[in-house]
């Protein structure tokens, strides 16, 4: 990083819709950070899996929860729930859906430059 700067989600570099959806991209400082918004009603293995073509999500993720409750399910079984103000480390190889009527939102550090990327 050879220079300070000041990115805004406001206006992304690169924004991806998908079924319920919706994950906005910045570059900065050598990285890209993602925000997801998922809607309620919305599940990784009904509308991105479609894009990803893989039984589970592939994409490792480093996440904070901002808004909204999600629901985890590893390959291996183990299950979470994040909420607003939790961190999550995820492997690759998880399903999750939004649970109850409130929009989930996310910042994640890492995983977002290749989610629901076709």
């Amino acid at each position: 990083m050879s220079a300070a700067e000041c990115k805004t989600f406001h206006t992304p570099d690169e924004t991806r819709s998908f079924e319920r959806g919706q994950l906005d991209l910045v570059n900065i400082g050598g990285s890209e950070i993602g925000r997801l918004t998922l809607q309620p009603g919305w599940r990784w293995s009904e509308h991105v899996k479609p894009i990803a073509g893989t039984d589970l999500c592939e994409a490792p993720h480093f996440q904070y929860h901002l808004q909204g409750c999600l629901h985890i399910v590893m390959g291996d079984g183990t299950e979470l729930e994040a909420r607003p103000g939790d961190v999550t480390a995820l492997p690759h190889g998880h399903d999750a859906w939004v649970v109850g009527d409130e929009p989930v939102v996310v910042v994640d550090w890492w995983g977002a430059s290749n989610y629901a990327k076709s």
